[in-house]
């Protein structure tokens, strides 16, 4: 027997929620109004690095440049998935298109690859004398400077709106605008050290950030995978402690969450007293489900399975 859902002639307890919940509407377009604000600035950043590192030739702040510009293709990635992922459950898709969300998270690697190996290019052609040192100026420190302060403010904007609204295409787009940070950073290392004579540093300086950008892809690509493998999201022993506070309940196992943050399926088996009238067991597991889903509000639905203990079970 199956609590998962209400079928004809069973009881449900007064008071009972309805499941499964739906993500509200109003969450997705909260999550697409950030990325089009961060969309904006992000675009705003590589503009300037691109158009600056082109005119001064200074392949540090070029790569850092096309590093902001993947950010603003990720961004639209991640409105069209978070578009997909606000359809409701349909004949083909019963759980929903949650993970449309994740997957368009997940793209966001591609794109990072794609920019590592653009940048490790040039600064190879650097490193190798077949493009010409930089001539850095002060106006190089000013636009990277600029630049940072702008990054920063994306990071504790999305970082705060990714957890309000449990959202990982925001985490994870936050994970890697803070990492632009840290190789714009390098960058204006380098570019010291540029104009002190080390002309070496501006190529080289591009090689880290291609490393930044791989860490960053590896961050993303582990938090996707965790959800589309369908990693553990509750703690077993967490949620049986849950389940045991239930009187009547003589155990559980085969427990199984799986999904993202705040948009979490379980399923599990509790044992009742054998001699438990069916009736009285289908209540009873409303009551395990309801308190389930009041003490983990994440849990969109939980399939109950009832049957007696085992024999060994004291």
């Amino acid at each position: 027997m199956v609590a998962g859902s209400d079928g004809a002639g069973l009881l449900k307890p007064k008071g009972a929620a309805t499941h499964p919940r739906t993500t509200s509407p109003s969450r997705h377009a909260e999550v697409t109004r950030v990325l089009g604000r961060v969309l904006v600035l992000n675009l705003g950043v590589a503009v300037a690095k691109i158009a600056f590192g082109y005119t001064s030739g200074a392949i540090s702040i070029l790569s850092d440049g096309f590093h902001s510009l993947t950010d603003s293709a990720s961004n639209v990635v991640g409105v069209i998935g978070v578009k997909a992922a606000s359809r409701p459950p349909d004949t083909d898709h019963p759980y929903g298109h949650r993970k449309y969300e994740t997957v368009a998270a997940a793209a966001i690697t591609l794109f990072l690859l794609l920019l590592m190996v653009e940048v490790v290019r040039n600064a190879f052609n650097h490193l190798t004398g077949r493009s010409a040192p930089a001539e850095i100026s002060v106006a190089s420190f000013a636009v990277m400077l600029a630049t940072v302060a702008v990054n920063l403010l994306v990071i504790a904007y999305e970082s705060r709106e990714a957890r309000r609204l449990a959202s990982e295409v925001l985490l994870a787009d936050a994970m890697q605008t803070r990492g632009d940070v840290w190789t714009s950073v390098t960058v204006i290392a380098a570019l010291v050290g540029a104009r002190q004579g080390l002309t070496i540093l501006d190529p080289l300086a591009a090689v880290v950030v291609a490393g930044f950008i791989g860490y960053a892809g590896y961050q993303v690509a582990r938090a996707t995978t965790r959800i589309l493998s369908d990693r553990v999201v509750i703690s077993e022993s967490d949620l049986e402690r849950v389940v045991m506070s239930v009187t009547g309940v003589l155990g559980c196992h085969r427990i199984r969450s799986r999904g993202s943050a705040d948009h979490v399926f379980l399923d599990l088996h509790v044992w009742l007293p054998p001699e438990m009238p069916l009736t009285k067991a289908h209540q009873l597991s409303h009551v395990v489900k309801d308190r389930l889903m009041a003490r983990y509000p994440q849990i969109v639905d939980a399939v109950i399975h009832i049957e007696p203990p085992p024999a060994t079970h004291s």
